[in-house]
């Protein structure tokens, strides 16, 4: 497989984004890359269809103790339980305004959906989804991440916050400050970290999750939109997903400074890696998931999966090896259902 420099334009801004002189390579590959099509290396293998689901879907998670999947229903004010075994939704939650944000602490066998229109989170316990508490976070409750090291739920939120949420006493156990609204966020339990996209503030935030403060930031000039973003903590790395332009940046965590630059779909809004293939997914509204491998010490472009407009969102499960992406009602076609597609990476 080929690969050529990127522009002199984008070198000298690449540059002055990290403050060193990093040589960036873009990988020649799928359609929106240019050149031959690579082996495919994800594939559809079943679709479970959600019906009477409208609007916007947003993020997921999963309870792999009873093999399901929870899907926040953004514009449907609803989140669906999916049994993964069978494909049938067996639960509906209704009455949410803007689900959008949604984790599962098996430990306290508790479900969080942080919802944008009220600003609260909600707990929901056990396997039939008991109401177990409200947390009232104010304004634009957004994404949700467990803390392995504790058993809290850290949740962004508002103009500027990071709360975490100890889902037995469904109470805040702290805030933490940030200049502007998370977007996707990473934790790093074993060094009491966390990696915050800051868009708004055109930065990446470092928090100490101990000291409850923001200890470090990194600084995106050149870049906007920083929404998704996944970390690999044994190899001291982070993917972040900028939407203008559309580049998937990798960053080492130690420094701050990018490794490595390429070019990506458009509108993404998740990313993930697979340690077990080195590889990274990206989804992206533009109706693509795009698959890169590690390949020395750079990443080598696999595939570009079409999907269906607006399927920005997605989930993947090292445990089950399946890469969970939402697609819209209308998928496939005027008036069709919503769905999940599921797709199994090969190799």
């Amino acid at each position: 497989m080929t690969r050529r420099p990127v522009s002199n334009a984008i070198r000298d801004s690449v540059r002055r984004f990290s403050g060193i002189a990093v040589a960036i390579f873009v990988t020649l590959g799928a359609p929106c890359h240019g050149g031959a099509q690579p082996t495919a290396a994800l594939d559809i293998e079943r679709t479970i269809l959600l019906k009477g689901v409208s609007g916007r879907i947003d993020h997921m998670a999963a309870d792999l103790s009873r093999k399901r999947l929870f899907v926040a229903e953004l514009g449907n004010g609803s989140v669906d339980v999916i049994d993964l075994a069978t494909g049938a939704v067996v639960r509906r939650i209704e009455g949410l305004k803007e689900p959008q944000g949604i984790g599962y602490a098996p430990g306290a066998n508790v479900l969080a959906v942080a919802s944008a229109g009220d600003g609260t989170v909600r707990l929901f316990r056990g396997a039939e989804l008991q109401p177990a508490g409200i947390v009232n976070l104010g304004d634009d409750a957004d994404n949700v991440r467990l803390d392995t090291r504790t058993g809290n739920f850290v949740v962004g939120y508002g103009s500027g916050g990071l709360a975490v949420i100890d889902p037995l006493k469904a109470s805040i156990a702290s805030r933490i400050a940030l200049r502007a609204h998370p977007e996707g966020f990473q934790l790093d339990p074993d060094k009491r970290r966390a990696f915050v996209n800051v868009p708004d503030a055109h930065q990446i935030a470092v928090v100490d999750m101990e000291a409850g403060r923001q200890a470090a930031t990194w600084q995106t000039p050149d870049f906007r939109s920083n929404f998704p973003m996944a970390l690999d903590a044994a190899r001291g790395i982070a993917a972040i997903v900028f939407r203008s332009p559309s580049r998937l940046v990798i960053f080492d965590t130690s420094t701050g400074k990018p490794t490595d630059i390429l070019s990506t779909c458009g509108d993404a809004d998740d990313v993930f890696f697979d340690a077990k293939r080195r590889s990274v997914y990206v989804s992206c509204g533009d109706g693509d998931v795009d698959a890169w491998q590690q390949d020395g010490s750079t990443l080598r472009h696999l595939t570009l999966l079409k999907t269906a407009s607006g399927a920005r969102t997605s989930l993947f499960v090292p445990d089950l090896d399946r890469l969970f992406v939402a697609a819209r009602a209308g998928y496939f076609g005027l008036g069709s259902d919503a769905a999940i597609l599921v797709v199994r990476p090969s190799g």
